[in-house]
């Protein structure tokens, strides 16, 4: 007869699977992280760093309110994805209290208020990001373009400086070397009746996106490949979302070519692959079906190029994948494979 410890469950041990996956996640970053060092400068590093410290205290402190227990929760590696994902959304010389304001933001009203991990219906990054970019629009539209960094590159101690104190030490001031990202820039330009063609020609403009932002792209989905091959995430979503922005923006691209970008620029530009593998595959805020995946991915796709084109915002992202979030359940509820055995 089977030993009585036996008989209970769970019969799998091990480490925390949501320790493993997170830790996968943040690997999967590590080259477009070093990317957008490159490009934008080590500010990128400082803005990283500092929102993982203000994630986990932030963490603590409402654990601790909470009456639970800090070493699970504190070491799952949720808390550190969600500001690394913030981080790496906000331009790369932010001032502290616009990462700290956001990250607060993020672990407090957008996880924690609803409940915790597995409980909160959005995604906190995004919740976040849109918080800051509709009361900050002025910080978090302001990147550094690649070719000025060319000419006027960032020391290690500038950008802490412009971080932290927001004094500058390479003989210019920040308004001088910083500007409006492809996205915003192509957007502003066409509602001044530019043709797309023409612009893409400007030294802010690589082969098919913004200068930085195409390799910053690429290696984002080579990371988010990394975690379909890692079953971290499914296909499903990543796929969805790209057909749906690719799709449309084709369509459009070839009927009134002067009032949007080519598919290969949408796709290489802002934040598309990394809303495509890391936020919109959020395991707790995504549709669970195989078929709701599939109509969430494509929602997401649809509804970034529907606010990129005729929206009030350069890169919909973050709005798109909020509003896909308030249709998971009804997602859900109308995509549930058929029991089997069962009949209509």
């Amino acid at each position: 007869m089977m030993p009585l410890h036996r008989l209970s469950s769970p019969f799998l041990s091990g480490t925390n699977r949501v320790t493993l996956q997170m830790l996968t996640v943040i690997v999967a970053l590590i080259p477009a992280v070093i990317t957008l060092v490159f490009f934008f400068g080590p500010g990128v590093l400082f803005t990283i760093l500092l929102a993982i410290v203000v994630a986990l205290l932030a963490e603590a402190a409402m654990l601790k309110l909470r009456d639970r227990p800090l070493k699970p929760f504190l070491t799952d590696g949720s808390a550190i994805v969600t500001a690394v994902l913030l981080a790496i959304a906000l331009p790369p010389l932010s001032p502290w209290w616009l990462t700290t304001v956001g990250i607060l933001f993020a672990i407090i009203f957008a996880k924690h208020l609803y409940g915790g991990l597995g409980y909160n219906p959005f995604n906190p990054a995004m919740v976040a990001y849109v918080i800051l970019l509709i009361s900050f629009p002025l910080e978090m539209t302001t990147w550094l373009p690649v070719h000025s960094l060319a000419e006027n590159p960032l020391t290690i101690s500038s950008a802490f400086q412009m971080i932290f104190s927001g004094q500058v030490t390479i003989g210019q001031g920040i308004d001088t070397i910083s500007g409006a990202t492809p996205l915003d820039s192509m957007k502003t330009q066409i509602g001044l009746l530019q043709h797309p063609a023409q612009i893409i020609n400007q030294p802010l403009f690589g082969h098919f996106s913004g200068k930085g932002w195409e390799w910053v792209n690429i290696w984002f989905a080579i990371g988010g490949l990394l975690l379909i091959y890692r079953r971290v995430i499914s296909w499903h979503i990543p796929v969805a979302m790209l057909t749906g922005l690719m799709v449309i923006s084709l369509i459009t691209w070839l009927i009134a070519p002067e009032i949007t970008g080519s598919p290969l620029f949408h796709l290489l530009s802002g934040g598309t692959m990394l809303g495509a593998f890391f936020i919109a595959t959020d395991p707790i805020t995504a549709a669970t079906t195989i078929k709701g995946r599939l109509v969430f991915g494509v929602g997401v796709g649809l509804l970034t190029y529907i606010i990129r084109v005729w929206g009030g915002y350069p890169d919909g992202i973050a709005f798109a994948v909020l509003l896909m979030n308030m249709l998971v359940p009804l997602i859900d509820y109308y995509t549930q494979p058929r029991v089997y055995g069962s009949v209509k």
